[in-house]
């Protein structure tokens, strides 16, 4: 399955949600928005929302500071 995040594409062997990716990717549900083929998708809707290959997903972390 071939997805593009962030710009860059990347392969994947098998189907995964998206919670299943952000997973893989070592980011906290909690800490990040996901826009998925430019439609931003709620929290709720990431353990239900299996990626498809050509799949767009951009990623945004929020990172505190002072």
């Amino acid at each position: 399955m071939q997805l593009t995040i962030n710009g860059n594409v990347k392969e994947y062997q098998d189907q995964l949600t998206v919670l299943q990716l952000l997973q893989h990717l070592q980011l906290s549900q909690e800490r990040v928005v996901v826009e998925l083929n430019r439609e931003i998708l709620s929290a709720d809707l990431h353990i239900d929302t299996e990626l498809k290959s050509g799949d767009t997903l951009e990623l945004v972390q929020f990172v505190g500071g002072g």
